[in-house]
């Protein structure tokens, strides 16, 4: 998979194809330095080579993947809006709304946190 419309055909249900399509264009719109590639065979967004936010679709949601340090950034709101989460990545049903100040929030975080960052991914902290 090389482009985001590609990515999207594979959504088999209309209303779908067209949420997912419409959150990726207002991260792009929104954070215009941010870089659309593929990975993993899902659209991520990076900034300066780092990953910044992965998103994958799925029968019943949006998975949002904020990496670690993200996600207990902003647990206590996630919990608030009602997303179902992991320790690495949340979860937007189909029917849900999207919020997008606090994906906002989200994307800004990492942006601000991995400012320095030279890696992909973000240093595991030391087990000493």
């Amino acid at each position: 998979m090389e482009t985001l419309e590609e990515y999207v055909a594979t959504i088999p249900d209309a209303q779908h194809r067209t949420k997912f399509l419409t959150l990726c264009q207002w991260v792009s719109e929104t954070f215009p330095e941010l870089q659309l590639r593929f990975g993993w065979r899902q659209p991520m967004f990076t900034h300066h080579g780092t990953f910044i936010l992965g998103l994958k679709q799925t029968k019943k949601y949006i998975t949002v993947s904020p990496e670690v340090a993200a996600m207990k950034q902003f647990t206590a709101r996630l919990d608030a809006i009602g997303y179902a989460h992991t320790d690495n990545t949340f979860r937007i049903g189909w029917q849900e709304i999207v919020d997008y100040e606090l994906l906002q929030a989200i994307i800004q975080f990492n942006m601000e946190d991995k400012a320095n960052c030279t890696t992909f991914w973000r240093a595991k902290p030391s087990k000493t």
